[in-house]
This record gives structure tokens, C-alpha cells and sequence, in this order.
């Protein structure tokens, strides 16, 4: 028997969640894999077979190893392309190079710079990122590499011969060349280099630094209080904002001590908006706004402003002006009050085990793929606690990898976040499909002697927030890596994870995997509607804090003011938001989407509204419809990059969407109640 198929037998005949004796409930192969500690057996004759099964990889000096190999490759692939007779083969060894470049870049750097807990690997994986971070600036700017592009896509005849997907893809790499600089002449070129490679180092600090704890005297704070903090010799570590303690000064402490201001991190910030706008103008553009929105689905920030102030009016028809509409920081009293959310009600129901088990019932209802934990290899991952996860199709087989980083640890981000390892592509050489290989990270607490890790409604929806990627990532079968799953318009890349939040507060879906950990008896089905009920209406404030993380993310890269980002932020909280500043504090040094989504945060307002509308018009009479499903993977999952959004989106919906749908869309996620909600957030 095939290695597939003794893996397809498996999971067709796992046993199912059951109660077992005197009351304790046993689980299927991956609730239990998610459900119990971890016990990696140590073996002393086991091979290190490096990380990802990379063998360069099982120690730090092999980082260096792995990145001049993809260095070698890349200057052997440069002198293909540029040597080619032009045509579908061009394209081909462009992914090839792109590829081998990523493989390199995502799996050490993204990932390892930030997650390895060994600071040694850490250390390596961002030296190798710089390193090919700088190469490929140079290769966006390489005038040989564009002529040959060029000559395909500038002749009619040799274009008409490419197929749909060849020739997206081709057109998107011509669009890297040309927002690089590639049409300015040489000195000016360099100059656009040079501030590349500069905003690489600058945004690596900025993201080391905005996950990085600030600390505070033990003897600053309440010594009753300490245990909630992790200690560092007289000193405590306030690595996050402890936004789900029900103690009101653990809440202060944590806002005030992890948003004090850190003149280092603060310079870095205010220098990389300036190298932004910088190159921005000497590319041609009016701001970097206006740079980073082509090739989205909004196109323009005129179009992103102009639906927020739709949706105000909307709202309020007296006044278009955007204002704060509620106080969101009050919806999880407002849910627990209103509606009696208390996460400890929710949680023995909401296990991990329990959680998993319900994704991989969804998964197999909605598109026949089903989990299967595997062990990992020695050195294969991490951390011991970090799950390995083969998805597996019922009748395409294998379909990658999906390595689950849940558990806190010391110096790991506390960001709940999606990494492409290795994208999927069709290696014509091969003659087969590489797999692509993603990592989920949140920060979950472990498991205790007493229970296995419990998720409070919020961070269940989380999770399924980011398993949406890692599936647009695993069902997707693009034949070029460029393209491959998340590699979208950033606009675009959202939609599935949020649409996987209607999912997540449905009540025939939560009704399916909502078990207590330890008695097996499901959720009531009064707290189900009250749990699906209260998103509804509290979902307001979600939305409103987004659009002001928009706006303000909008403001920092519009025309430079000649004013701190603290200043700016001052401001726009007060006339945007309602709430007041907190002096010295400064939230921006710790909104780490400045880099990835730098004047893109707006993408999780479009893509909500997306989410929104396939949701209401495909899903919800049915959100366990196979057809639907299959429709969903069809038109919008399987093409990742390699379509034009708005016509993935209209494949789903069956028609073309305007902005008045979109403003409709997202506005309806705020009606319910929404005058009582704002009457009792003012209360």
C-alpha cells in the first residue's frame, strides 16, 4: 500500500469524539494530538535532518550555508533568463528564480528571525534575510532581467500564444520592476536601490523592536500583581497589553509600561516614513499611499477614503465627516454584560483539542480535505510543543503542510500570524507539484496537569481567523510560486481568513465541536445563541477600531506634516477615535503592520466587506453546504495571485459588486442594535 494511501485509510477510519467512561471524554487522532502535553521522546541516534527537514539548517552556521546556495542558484538562473528565446519558458525561470529566493527568505527569515527561541538561529535567520532582501532589490532594478520581460510582453503576437495564468503572472513581475525604479536612469536607479536596502534594515528594526518587552521595577507595582508578569531578576517584562484581565489596574500597568515611548524605536519609526515618501517621489508618486495601493483592488486611497466616509454617512446622514461612532474598548464588558460572554463560561467548552477537531470536521464538510498529525523528525521544528499537520484531500491526496506554533514561550511575538514557508508551483522539470508548507503562530496558553489549553470565544475566532490563510495557502494549486495562496493583492488576502469569522460564530457550526473538555456535553444551545448574538452587535466596535488604524495608517504616509508620529497620532485618536491620548504612551511603536501592511491597512475594511458579502450570499442558509464549497475553492481560493480579485470575487458572487455593495456590506455589520449599543457605551 501506497504511503498516501495507508495516510487516507487513517484518516477515513479515525474514530470518532465519543465519551468514554465515568464521564471523561476521549477524543479523534488530531483533538488528541492538540489535547494532551506534548512528550517528544528523545532519541541520542536520531539524525538532526535541520529544520523543515532543510539539512543545512540544524545549526545556526548553516543559515549561511542555505543562503549562498540560493545566491549560486540565482546568479545561474539570471544568466538562463537573460539568455532565453522569449516565451512561456521566460516566465517559467523568472518563478524559478523567485522561488528559490523565497524558499530562503520565508523559511529563515520571517519565521526564524522571530520565533526561534534559540538566539543564535535568530541572529543567523536575519543576517541571511538582509542578505537576500538586498539581492533581490537589486534584481527588481536589474535592466538585463526587465529587457527580457519586456520582449515578451511587448510583443503582441508571442503574448496572444500565453495562457491566462502565464501571462498574470508575467504582467505582476513587470509591475515589481516597474515600482521599483526600473524606467529611472542609472544614478537615480542606484539612489532607489540604496533606500530599498536602507528601508529593509530600517523595518527589521521596527518589527524586532515593536514585539520587544518593556520592564518596570518589581517594587513600581502592587507585589500581589507580579504574578502576572514575567520576572526579570528586580525587574518585571510587560510584554503585551493584557487586554483580557478582568483586574482593571493589571490592564493600566500593562497599557502604560508596554506603550511607554522608546526614543530608539521612535527615531527608527519617523526615519522609515521619511525613506518612504522619499522613494515614493523619486519613483514618480504623489505619496507612498499612492504607491502601495497599485495592484490592490481599491487602486487608489481616493476610493478607500471615499467608502469610509460612505459608510458615515450612511450611518449618519447629518454628518459625512468621519467620527467615532462608539467606544470599543467597552465591547467585552458590553458582551459579557449584555449578553453574559464570561470567557470562563465559554472556555472548558472551547479546548483546542475541541476547536481543531471542529476545523477538521468543517474542512471535510466544506471541501473533503481532513488533518492528519504527524511527528516531526528530529530538528524538524522549533520547539517541542509545535504541531505538524498534513492536509490531506479524499480524492487529490496530499496537499501540504501546516506547522502549528500555538503556545507561548519567552521572547516569542505575542501576534497571532500566518507564514508562507514554501510556496506550491508546478516544477516542470520534476513533472510533479510542490507542496506548500505554511506556519500558524499564536500565543496560547499550555496545557496544565488539571486541563488542556482552553480558548476564550475571542481566541477561537482567532484561530479559525488564521487557519482561513493557511487553507487559501494549502487549497490553492497555482502553477507558479509568485502566485501561490496569500500571494495576493493584500486587499484580497484577507478575505478568507475573515470570512472564517462568520464560521466561527455560527451557531450550527460552533454546535458541532463545542464540547466540555472534560464532561463531553456540548454547549447549551442558549449559550451558543447568546455567544453568536453578541458578535453580532459588539462586531460594531471591530470595525470602528479598524478604520482608525486605517485612517491613521493613511495619515503617516500621506505628505509628510513636519510633526512626531505621536503628535499625528494625538491627533487623529482625538478627532477620529473619541477616546483619550494617554500621556506617554506612544500605541504606534507597536503597530508592527506598519511594515507588511504599510498604507494597505485599509485591505481588512475591503476585505471584511468582501467576507461580508460571500458570507450573506453563499453561506449563511448553509455554512456546511459542499457545492458552496466547492464553488468557494473554484473561483476564489485555488488561483491565490493569479486573477484579477475583482473577478475571483465575481465568480463567487455571480455579479460584479460596486462600491455602494461594499459600503452596504460593511454597514450592515453595524446596524443590529446599533443605537442601543452606542446608548450603553456612552453609559
Amino acid at each position: 500500500m501506497s504511503a498516501f494511501k495507508r495516510l487516507l485509510n487513517i484518516v477515513k477510519h479515525k474514530r470518532p469524539w465519543h465519551h468514554g467512561r465515568k464521564g471523561l471524554t476521549t477524543w479523534a487522532p488530531v483533538g488528541a494530538a492538540f489535547n494532551t502535553k506534548t512528550q517528544k521522546k528523545f532519541n541520542p541516534l536520531e539524525k538532526n535532518g535541520g529544520l523543515f527537514g532543510v539539512p543545512e539548517l540544524s545549526c545556526p552556521a548553516g543559515f549561511q550555508v542555505a543562503t549562498q546556495t540560493a545566491l549560486i542558484n540565482t546568479d545561474r538562473l539570471l544568466e538562463r533568463v537573460c539568455s532565453l528565446s522569449p516565451g512561456v519558458k521566460t516566465v517559467q525561470a523568472f518563478d524559478q528564480l523567485s522561488d528559490g529566493l523565497c524558499k530562503v527568505a520565508d523559511l529563515v527569515g520571517r519565521l526564524c528571525k522571530s520565533a526561534h527561541p534559540d538566539p543564535a538561529f535568530r541572529e543567523a535567520a536575519e543576517k541571511a534575510c538582509m542578505e537576500i532582501g538586498t539581492v533581490v532589490e537589486k534584481l527588481n532594478t536589474n535592466v538585463e532581467l526587465c529587457k527580457s520581460l519586456k520582449t515578451l510582453l511587448y510583443n503582441p503576437d508571442m503574448v496572444s500564444q500565453l495562457d491566462a495564468d502565464t501571462r498574470r503572472v508575467a504582467e505582476l513581475f513587470m509591475f515589481d520592476f516597474e515600482i521599483s525604479g526600473i524606467h529611472l536612469d542609472d544614478k537615480v536607479r542606484k539612489e532607489a536601490v540604496s533606500l530599498h536596502v536602507k528601508l529593509l534594515d530600517l523595518s527589521n528594526e521596527f518589527l524586532v523592536g515593536s514585539h520587544l518587552p518593556n520592564k518596570i521595577a518589581r517594587s513600581a507595582i502592587p507585589e500581589n500583581l507580579h504574578l502576572h508578569f514575567a520576572s526579570e531578576g528586580s525587574f518585571v517584562q510587560v510584554g503585551g497589553l493584557h487586554a483580557d484581565s478582568p483586574d482593571d489596574l493589571v490592564r493600566e500597568i500593562a497599557y502604560r509600561i508596554f506603550l511607554y515611548p522608546n526614543a530608539d524605536l521612535m527615531e527608527c519609526l519617523e526615519e522609515l516614513l521619511k525613506c518612504r515618501h522619499k522613494l515614493a517621489k523619486l519613483l514618480g508618486y504623489e505619496t507612498y499611499g499612492h504607491r502601495a495601493l497599485k495592484g490592490t483592488m481599491a487602486k487608489t486611497t481616493a476610493k478607500d477614503f471615499q467608502m469610509m466616509r460612505d459608510m458615515k454617512k450612511k450611518l449618519n446622514p447629518r454628518n459625512s465627516e468621519l467620527m467615532p461612532w462608539d467606544h470599543p474598548f467597552l465591547s467585552g464588558v458590553l458582551r459579557a454584560e449584555r449578553y453574559n460572554i464570561e470567557p470562563s463560561l465559554y472556555s472548558p467548552y472551547f479546548s483546542l483539542g475541541a476547536c481543531m477537531e471542529g476545523l477538521n470536521n468543517l474542512f471535510s464538510q466544506l471541501y473533503g480535505v481532513s488533518f492528519m498529525s504527524e511527528q516531526p523528525t528530529a530538528g524538524e521544528v522549533w520547539s517541542d510543543d509545535v504541531h505538524k499537520l498534513a492536509v490531506v484531500h479524499d480524492t487529490e491526496g496530499l496537499l501540504g503542510y501546516i506547522y502549528c506554533d500555538f503556545f507561548h514561550r519567552p521572547d516569542k511575538p505575542h501576534q497571532d500570524c500566518h507564514f508562507t514557508i514554501r510556496g506550491g508551483r508546478w516544477c516542470e522539470d520534476m513533472g510533479q507539484y510542490q507542496l506548500p508548507v505554511v506556519v500558524l503562530m499564536l500565543s496560547l496558553p499550555h496545557p496544565t496537569k488539571r486541563a488542556p489549553t482552553l480558548l476564550t470565544p475571542g481566541m477561537m475566532e482567532n484561530l479559525f481567523h488564521e487557519m482561513g490563510h493557511a487553507m487559501h495557502s494549502m487549497l490553492g494549486r497555482t502553477r507558479y510560486q509568485h502566485v501561490t495562496g496569500t500571494r495576493c493583492a493584500t486587499d484580497f488576502a484577507e478575505v478568507p481568513s475573515i470570512l472564517m469569522e462568520y464560521f466561527a460564530t455560527d451557531y450550527r457550526v460552533i454546535s458541532q465541536f463545542a464540547r466540555h473538555y472534560e464532561t463531553g456535553q456540548p454547549l447549551p444551545q442558549s449559550m451558543v445563541a447568546r455567544l453568536c448574538e453578541s458578535k453580532k452587535v459588539c462586531g460594531a466596535a471591530d470595525t470602528q477600531l479598524q478604520i482608525f488604524y486605517a485612517v491613521l495608517d493613511q495619515i503617516y504616509h500621506s505628505t509628510p506634516q513636519n510633526r512626531s508620529t505621536t503628535d499625528l497620532l494625538k491627533e487623529m485618536q482625538q478627532k477620529f477615535y473619541g477616546l483619550p491620548y494617554t500621556p506617554n504612551t506612544a500605541w504606534q511603536l507597536r503597530f508592527s503592520h506598519l511594515i507588511g501592511y504599510g498604507a494597505k491597512y485599509y485591505s481588512y475594511l475591503m476585505s471584511r466587506a468582501v467576507a461580508s458579502m460571500v458570507w450573506n450570499q453563499c453561506f449563511i442558509q448553509d455554512p456546511l453546504n459542499r457545492d458552496m464549497g466547492e464553488r468557494y475553492r473554484r473561483e476564489m481560493l485555488a488561483h491565490g495571485g493569479a486573477k484579477e480579485p475583482m473577478l475571483m470575487v465575481e465568480g463567487m458572487l455571480q455579479r460584479q459588486p460596486t462600491i455602494e455593495d461594499f459600503v452596504d456590506a460593511l454597514v450592515s455589520e453595524l446596524n443590529p442594535n446599533f443605537e442601543t449599543f452606542i446608548m450603553d457605551s456612552e453609559s
